[in-house]
């Protein structure tokens, strides 16, 4: 896997055929697109095309890593994604008997940022060892500057497996994302559009035989946001408000969605993603 931000043509070509050698190159251009949205915008102002496009836009037959954050965001000086969507409400309301708005945005946006990137950015995911429960704290390894101290040069584990605090949540979600993509394939689909709507923060989209609805916007659910797909049957697999993700429960998955040639409306709540399956 390359590193390389030059974007350098064959990197991903075997070298009998005159390229590099490598089988795939990190997407990394992915983690700055985040850490520029969340704190240079509004929730209202995000923007649905911009997510596609620099998620999508790569050379074709090039394989991509998708990654949302590096090792270093987690690293001293810097913040992570869900250090930045939450502050220092981190310290105090990650208790499950907690309640507080911020985290709830948070944990809603940690969760479907991590299912777009994995979705769109690429042939392989990447996970930097922590943030799959959103770890609260920066590394920072022994040198002069902090006495050689070992304190911040750990992640705190304990953190995820602690029934009482919502970290166990996200973590729960990591597991059943990439169990569904390791059993899906998808990475060995192409991704097809299927509708954009930037003014509700909609973005829906196929690969394989999955479609993948998020609704990107702070306050607004769709009772019935019409998703226009090939005649069949579809049932959804995978949603980022399930409880035991710290969601709202509010998707039934035994319901099952009949499509005609125009399509089937869905409810689709704020700050949710979906993955529907056609049967």
């Amino acid at each position: 896997i390359a590193e390389d931000m030059s974007a350098m043509p064959g990197m991903c070509l075997p070298i009998e055929e005159g390229g590099i050698g490598f089988d795939y190159r990190l997407a990394m251009g992915t983690p700055d697109l985040w850490i520029r949205i969340i704190k240079e915008r509004r929730d209202e102002d995000w923007s649905m095309w911009q997510i596609w496009c620099e998620l999508t836009s790569r050379r074709e037959g090039e394989k991509y890593i998708g990654y949302a954050e590096s090792h270093d965001q987690a690293l001293v000086g810097d913040k992570t994604i869900i250090f930045r969507l939450c502050d220092s409400e981190m310290y105090t309301a990650m208790s499950k008997s907690s309640d507080s708005y911020i985290i709830d945005r948070g944990i809603a946006l940690h969760k479907m940022i991590r299912l777009v990137t994995m979705s769109l950015s690429g042939e392989g995911y990447l996970n930097f060892m922590g943030n799959e429960f959103g770890h609260p704290e920066w590394i920072d390894f022994p040198r002069e500057g902090n006495g050689w101290s070992y304190f911040y040069c750990r992640r705190q584990w304990h953190l995820a497996d602690d029934p009482t605090l919502r970290y166990g949540d996200l973590q729960a979600f990591e597991k059943e994302m990439l169990a569904f993509a390791k059993q899906s394939n998808i990475f060995q689909a192409k991704t097809q559009s299927i509708f954009i709507d930037n003014e509700k923060k909609i973005l829906v989209f196929k690969r394989g035989k999955y479609i993948f609805a998020f609704n990107f916007h702070p306050n607004v659910s769709q009772e019935s946001y019409f998703i226009r797909l090939p005649a069949g049957s579809y049932q959804v697999c995978l949603s980022s408000d399930d409880a035991i993700f710290g969601g709202f429960d509010r998707i039934s998955k035994e319901t099952t969605y009949l499509s005609n040639a125009d399509g089937f409306p869905i409810y689709l709540p704020a700050r949710t993603a979906l993955v529907l399956e056609k049967m």
